[in-house]
């Protein structure tokens, strides 16, 4: 017998509830997920540890942070849409004003000593995030010869090739899609950040083990929200288009095609959008880059949220006629806008056919082919970031077909070398937290900055 009902849990207690978790929610995706599952599965009993990992399953084959994204669809589950707006947009609230208020300290005071020196400290336990990342995800994806040679072609692709991501991401589903659909048992399966199961049965949940009436398949009520959802994100994005409005146009189409195509978590994310902004776009430096995922880690909220930085430091450099941090505030709002509105149209249009598709092999093949390819694109991310910040000078040089990043060893910075290799031991070797690792490197970074 269920304790409650999900329609009598009330809608102002489930606000409360989510954001509590939104301001628990430091870490990565990982780490959220497992904050939703403690509250909402273990201490609440709102949803069961079947259907939990069912909607997490699900939300593994969507572009974007699945975190938010399961979220929104518990959310949706216990309160309708309603429901799914509340739990979606509160899980990125914190972090969109956290970031907006640092965003406006790094353009006016970045460049004071002690800032600096924190930022140059916060470098080193960002590349150990990564490579912490690297291992993580990739212990869980890479257990065949296959999915290694997905992981390893994907990484000579956007390292060595410099491949656009999207391309990546395109070929790796094709190949574990048409594996799965001649019977290759070697993308077999999906993975995800996983939860550790706690013993509740759907039955003994709030939500029950029936399909709320809301939840099942409606062609009508889809193409309704599916239709105000594609307004309210691409409306703007066609006008800025229209209207040349230079950066912002920019920003809109970018972060637009980014919401479809980054599959892999935020990571895989940071490693598309560096590309393009730094390379590309030259919005930013590669260490600001790095500033960004700094300020992301240390504030509630996913991790993608960085993007809100990129946004706002391209459209601060790139003002036109507007006071830059106006602009800047602008071009960090609309970043968001078209970063996670996506999100809710994924969930709202596709969870009430999620059994269907959580059951279609061949897709649970292209996205296990997806996540393998995904690792190969973070440790690039790695290794990029790794040579902008431990050296001074970085040339890239082509060869034939390929484009090589050579550092001046020269340039070798020995005060960053030496954090990122204590980041490194912390992280891996003693497993310390995120939030102390990151205070740990700003104080080396003041320290070793002063020497």
């Amino acid at each position: 017998m269920a304790p409650d009902s999900g329609h009598r849990i009330s809608l102002g207690e489930a606000a409360r509830v989510w954001a509590r978790i939104a301001l628990l929610s430091f870490g990565g995706p990982a780490g959220q997920i497992a904050v939703m599952h403690r509250i909402l599965v273990e201490e609440k009993k709102w949803i069961g540890e079947e259907r939990f990992l069912h909607a997490l399953n699900f939300c593994m084959l969507l572009p974007g942070p699945e975190a938010q994204q399961l979220a929104t669809y518990i959310g949706w589950l216990l309160h309708k849409v309603k429901g799914g707006l509340i739990a979606g947009t509160l899980f990125i609230l914190p972090g969109l004003l956290a970031i907006m208020g640092l965003s406006w300290l790094y353009v006016l005071y970045g460049n004071v000593g002690a800032v600096e020196a924190i930022f140059f400290g916060l470098k080193g336990a960002v590349l150990a995030i990564i490579v912490q990342a690297v291992i993580r995800i990739g212990g869980r994806s890479l257990g065949n010869p296959a999915r290694l040679a997905v992981a390893a072609a994907s990484f000579v692709a956007i390292f060595f090739l410099k491949v656009p991501f999207p391309l990546i991401v395109l070929g790796a589903g094709l190949t574990g899609f048409a594996a799965a659909r001649m019977g290759s048992s070697a993308f077999a399966g999906g993975g995800g950040h996983g939860a550790a199961k706690s013993g509740v049965a759907d039955s003994e949940s709030a939500l029950g083990t029936e399909l709320p009436a809301h939840a099942r398949p409606s062609w009508k009520a889809t193409a309704r929200i599916a239709a105000i959802l594609l307004l309210l994100w691409l409306a703007p994005v066609l006008l800025l288009a229209t209207s040349g409005a230079g950066v912002f146009e920019d920003i809109a189409t970018f972060f637009s095609q980014m919401a479809v195509v980054t599959f892999g978590g935020a990571y895989a994310v940071l490693a598309y959008v560096a590309q393009a902004a730094v390379e590309e776009y030259r919005w930013l430096a590669p260490g600001e880059m790095l500033d960004g995922l700094g300020l992301a880690e240390t504030t509630p909220g996913p991790l993608i949220m960085v993007t809100q930085f990129v946004g706002f430091l391209a459209a601060f450099r790139n003002p036109g006629e507007l006071p830059p941090l106006l602009a800047a505030t602008l071009g960090g709002l609309l970043t968001t806008w078209v970063t996670f509105l996506p999100c809710f149209l994924w969930i709202f249009t596709g969870a009430p056919f999620v059994e269907r598709l959580r059951s279609n092999k061949a897709l649970a093949g292209a996205l296990a082919a997806i996540t393998a390819a995904v690792v190969g694109v973070i440790l690039n991310l790695a290794l990029w970031f790794a040579l902008h910040y431990l050296f001074g000078t970085v040339e890239e040089r082509r060869a034939g077909m390929f484009v090589l990043d050579l550092p001046d060893l020269e340039t070798l910075d020995w005060r960053a070398l030496a954090i990122t290799a204590a980041a490194l031991v912390a992280a891996l070797r003693f497993k310390l937290g995120v939030i102390p690792l990151i205070l740990g490197c700003g104080v080396a970074g003041i320290l070793l900055r002063s020497l």
